[in-house]
């Protein structure tokens, strides 16, 4: 138990630069002091004294802010950053290196008793005011994003933003492609990260390739004409364009 909770306390300096010192931690970290309220909390329920455990797990949201069931099963190196408004219920199954954000609840479906709220596998992270609900499991290192409202397994390695929550991992797929198009015609979205779509950047890029295809068609417009001898007059001439590349990125679209 000791060595879990020194554990607790070491991985805070791994997933948040603002932490210097151990002391620090320790005085100021509202997601530890939750943590090693709920190490002792569970271990009492485990020995039957439940009444006092859920006392001090009461207590202890008082003074963090964050509520976790003495019951719920928690890992090793788990991190709660900044932690308010957190919520983990009594089935809650969590594995090691898992993070969450504030405002995440690990929620059930059901009045019903036995297992109804979720389990997260090693390495999940859950970004701020998402709600994970029902009995399902989280895959191993998935990550999912801020706000989402998930009801539905997520694989393994995967990604899952929005309400209700959806994988993006085809999503990222079709904006790589699209992306090097964009290229070719000198534009490139900033300030995105690769985890999750933008919706102005895939309006962008839906442009983009719309143009293109215009593009496209008024040059074989215009092959058409002149081999029926006509002559089209360039009079409003275009920016050059990287041929190669666009063709390229048309092929593996």
């Amino acid at each position: 138990m000791w060595e879990r909770i020194r554990e607790d306390i070491r991985c805070v300096f791994d997933r948040d630069p603002a932490a210097r010192t151990t002391f620090e931690v320790l005085t100021t970290y509202p997601g530890v002091h939750a943590v090693l309220w709920h190490r002792l909390n569970h271990w009492l329920w485990q020995r039957n004294f439940k009444w006092l455990a859920r006392w001090l797990s009461t207590l202890a949201r008082w003074l963090t802010g964050i509520e976790i069931h003495p019951g719920a099963k928690i890992g090793r190196r788990f991190f709660i950053d900044h932690g308010m408004g957190v919520v983990i219920g009594e089935t809650a199954e969590i594995g090691d290196d898992v993070t969450l954000y504030h405002g995440v609840t690990l929620g059930g479906t059901s009045w019903q008793p036995g297992k109804r709220h979720p389990t997260l596998r090693d390495g999940v992270v859950v970004g701020a005011g998402a709600k994970v609900l029902g009995p399902i499991e989280v895959g191993e290192n998935a990550r999912i994003g801020a706000n989402a409202v998930v009801v539905r397994d997520v694989p393994a390695g995967e990604t899952v933003v929005g309400v209700p929550g959806h994988l993006v991992k085809r999503a990222k797929a079709e904006q790589a492609e699209k992306r090097k198009k964009a290229e070719a015609l000198g534009f490139d979205a900033y300030g995105i990260t690769p985890d999750l779509p933008d919706p102005v950047e895939n309006a962008i890029y839906s442009l983009l390739e719309h143009i293109h295809a215009q593009d496209c068609k008024l040059r074989a417009l215009e092959e058409a004409v002149e081999k029926l001898g006509g002559r089209v007059e360039d009079n409003c001439p275009l920016p050059p364009l990287d041929e190669a590349a666009l063709d390229d990125a048309s092929d593996k679209m």
